[in-house]
């Protein structure tokens, strides 16, 4: 089989291969070409050692030199070369106490961490596949290099990758490597919080976010995200569900779309149900001030897996506000759209939509018709470009002060009033009705 490999990988291996040393594509790039997906980047193997790499290539960056890896430089464009090599014992679930080059393309795939990921390719020999991972890429299988264990035990990391490899080519994971995972899931506690927030990511972005359930069956929610196995565990009777919380999350991540931002925020939007769960007289369950809850929350889970300050803000408000009640009319929309956020509303409403289709079918076509006339109702502000902020009032600051209104609180007291006018009555977003009202001073 023949993979069209890019020019610029193709110059780097017949370099390589022409200067006497051997040169491979390798790994995910192969995997990504034979399922015919265009891979992200490409990664070579050679024979040859760090110094031999960079006295071949004019550019080149020493990005993991002590590793074997030189990132060879085509233009601006970087790839990485790598060095055969086999990794000695490991200490910390993560890093090799040594790295010993070799001079054997076999021994090097034989340290990488499922077969699927373990081929190489050159258009000389085509494709290298000494693991049987042609058979697992034709079965729909992750299955672990050698012992699943030892894989494991070198990068803890690995366990999630394993769930998110799963995830993203909807796989399922060979059963010695489960057993392995359930036994080591508790080393991942080794594993810093970026490299973590990483793979969960990958995983929530993935066609299948819902398999998060393996990484909860598996003992790794337990380690990284045990909020989630809490949730897990709580049931909701109440007529509005059918799932416990957890299983909730489960579907609603399947009915957004892969956005970052939204994904997360269907992961954590019901996180504090948990903590609020009241039960009626009549055994009904209740979560009143769970959204609120949540929000801080799932701030607190997000800053402990080390995200960023804009991730952890729109989640906030996306968490904060699923549950907003709406209704259908102008000024109700424009009045949750100026406490909300324009530049939020849209995947609010994508993420109510979520959650009432993760829900029971309990009173959903009253839930629909909500919805719908309400986002109609946003699409017409919207195109009618009505005022539902400060910021788009046909009044300023500068304008009140011009008028003779000092700087100060009352200043801002006016301009509010000014608002609750615009958003109750938005043809009044004019700047002489404006005028007209301070000058009579009839707010």
């Amino acid at each position: 089989m023949q993979i069209i490999l890019p020019e610029k990988v193709q110059y780097i291996l017949h370099t390589l291969e022409e200067t006497g040393f051997e040169a491979y594509a390798v790994g995910g790039c192969v995997r990504d070409s034979l399922l015919g997906r265009e891979p992200d980047d490409w990664d070579i193997t050679t024979s040859a050692r760090p110094q031999q790499v960079k006295a071949v290539f004019p550019r080149t960056i020493d990005t993991g030199i002590q590793h074997g890896t030189v990132t060879v430089m085509m233009g601006k464009e970087g790839f990485e070369v790598t060095t055969y090599r086999i990794d000695g014992e490991y200490e910390d679930s993560r890093h090799p106490k040594e790295v010993i080059f070799t001079a054997n393309l076999v021994e090097d795939l034989k340290r990488r961490d499922f077969t699927i990921n373990a081929f190489a390719y050159n258009d000389r020999s085509g494709i290298v596949d000494a693991f049987d991972g042609m058979t697992d890429l034709q079965n729909g299988i992750i299955r672990c290099v050698g012992e699943a264990k030892e894989r494991f035990t070198e990068d803890a990391l690995r366990m999630m990758r394993a769930v998110r490899f799963s995830a993203q080519l909807g796989y399922s994971i060979e059963e010695k490597t489960k057993e392995a995972i359930i036994e080591l899931a508790p080393n991942l506690k080794n594993i810093s919080a970026e490299r973590i927030q990483v793979e969960l990511v990958k995983l929530l972005q993935s066609p299948h976010p819902d398999y998060l359930r393996i990484a909860y069956d598996l003992g790794i929610t337990k380690v990284i995200l045990p909020e989630f196995d809490r949730a897990m565990e709580t049931p909701q009777n109440n007529p509005h569900h059918v799932y416990n919380v957890g299983e909730h999350l489960l579907h609603t991540l399947s009915y957004v779309k892969p956005d970052r931002s939204l994904r997360i925020a269907a992961l954590l939007h019901d996180i504090a149900k948990p903590d609020t769960e009241e039960t009626d007289s009549d055994g009904i369950s209740h979560f009143h001030g769970h959204a609120d809850a949540g929000e801080e929350k799932a701030a607190a889970i997000l800053r402990r897996l080390k995200f960023d300050n804009d991730t952890i803000s729109k989640v906030k408000k996306y968490v904060k506000y699923h549950d907003y009640k709406i209704e259908p009319r102008p000024r109700a929309v424009r009045r949750a759209l100026n406490k909300i956020g324009k530049e939020y509303f849209e995947q609010i409403l994508e993420l109510k939509q979520a959650d009432m289709l993760a829900q029971s079918t309990y009173q959903r076509e009253e839930k629909e018709e909500n919805l719908r006339q309400v986002r109609a109702l946003y699409e017409e502000i919207l195109r009618k470009e009505e005022c539902v902020s400060l910021k788009e009032l046909a009044l300023t600051g500068k304008d009140l002060m011009e008028l003779g209104v000092p700087q100060g609180k009352q200043l801002g007291m006016i301009l509010q009033q000014l608002l609750e006018d615009v958003l109750e009555n938005p043809e009044h977003n004019t700047r002489e009705y404006l005028v007209t009202l301070v000058q009579q001073k009839i707010i």
